[in-house]
């Protein structure tokens, strides 16, 4: 086989082909799963295509042919409701602006999302934007070298060094964390996700650094109660309050009792409210909840449910505004990184 990755040059149809030894028509139908190639060799052609960078120029050919007015969106799973709410709202952004929109789901799975990434690269889109998995930044350098413009939210990936929209989590999980701690609160939890996320991190450090900010120790033994991933494993909704309820009745069960829970989702406020109704503690009374999301059956629990009002809206329309602007050619060379502060919305679950 011969050898092109040392050359500049981004490798074509023709070079893969000379490095397999077939015609760049068989190379062709196996990339895009056409019938008439074995699987080995399919198999042969796709590892090497991989190996070599080979990324299939469709996005040249639509500004040959003219653009498509099309944007990919590739989140993880549309029953998160901070996801379904972002497409809907790109959409309608897309739509004034006369683009239509493809959306793509990973389900937080790399291999899912390399075959997002792959279907839209095929697909000649005008631009993405996407929340990455985060396992893997250099999964989006084929869309970086195929010259797609590419815009990030929500999780960041500053290896790629593209535009970047967020809820602002450390400035979010503060504004929960200083709530509590100003009704007097000297022992909080923070209950959240136990997944290797941007997001995370960050809720994790202001959350920290809310306690030191009040004098309070940070001892992520006793502050952290992490739920389990169910999401690698389950598809169907994005948060599950019966892991919730199963972590936090643990802790309780181990002799736990903190006079404040700050909660990473109001999924897992669900759960939690079960784990100590069930032990006769009662909110807010005995203990503090705060919650993450305003989701509308926060104002229907009992008692209504402090949270924060994400900033969805204004994130999706930042996104999409900078991804039209990058298509057009009228952004400015400046990479942009924005994080959006939540609203702290007070119910009585934090009231006394």
């Amino acid at each position: 086989m011969a050898d092109v990755t040392n050359g500049r040059r981004q490798p074509t149809l023709q070079d893969l082909a000379n490095v397999v030894g077939l015609t760049a028509n068989t190379i062709s139908r196996a990339l895009n799963d056409r019938p008439g190639v074995s699987a080995t060799t399919r198999a042969l052609i796709k590892a090497e295509a991989e190996r070599l960078g080979y990324v299939p120029n469709v996005h040249a050919r639509s500004l040959v042919l003219g653009s498509r007015k099309t944007i990919g969106v590739i989140v993880t799973n549309i029953s998160n409701p901070f996801f379904s709410d972002l497409v809907s709202e790109v959409e309608l952004q897309a739509q004034e602006a006369g683009y239509t929109v493809l959306l793509l789901l990973s389900y937080e799975s790399a291999e899912r999302e390399r075959d997002a990434i792959d279907r839209a690269l095929r697909s000649g889109l005008d631009g993405l934007i996407a929340a990455p998995v985060q396992e893997r930044f250099n999964a989006w350098t084929p869309v970086i070298k195929a010259g797609i413009p590419l815009v990030l939210v929500s999780r960041e990936l500053p290896e790629l060094g593209v535009d970047f929209y967020s809820t602002d989590n450390e400035a979010g999980i503060r504004l929960t964390t200083d709530a509590v701690l100003a009704l007097g609160a000297k022992d909080v939890v923070l209950l959240d996700e136990d997944m290797p996320f941007s997001t995370i991190r960050l809720r994790i450090e202001g959350f920290r650094r809310s306690l030191e900010r009040h004098g309070l120790p940070f001892d992520p033994r006793h502050q952290l109660a992490l739920v389990p991933p169910a999401r690698s494993f389950r598809v169907s909704q994005s948060w599950h309050a019966d892991d919730a309820y199963r972590v936090a009745s643990d802790l309780l069960d181990r002799g736990r009792r903190p006079d404040a829970f700050v909660v990473g989702d109001d999924y897992y406020a669900l759960g939690l409210y079960r784990a100590l109704r069930e032990r006769r503690i009662r909110v807010p009374d005995d203990v503090l909840v705060m919650g993450w999301g305003n989701h509308p059956f926060t104002r229907f629990m009992e008692p209504p449910l402090s949270t924060l009002l994400l900033p969805f809206q204004e994130v999706a329309r930042r996104a999409t505004r900078r991804l039209l602007d990058r298509i057009q050619g009228t952004a400015d060379d400046q990479i942009i990184t924005e994080r959006i502060v939540p609203e702290l919305i007070i119910r009585a679950s934090t009231t006394r």
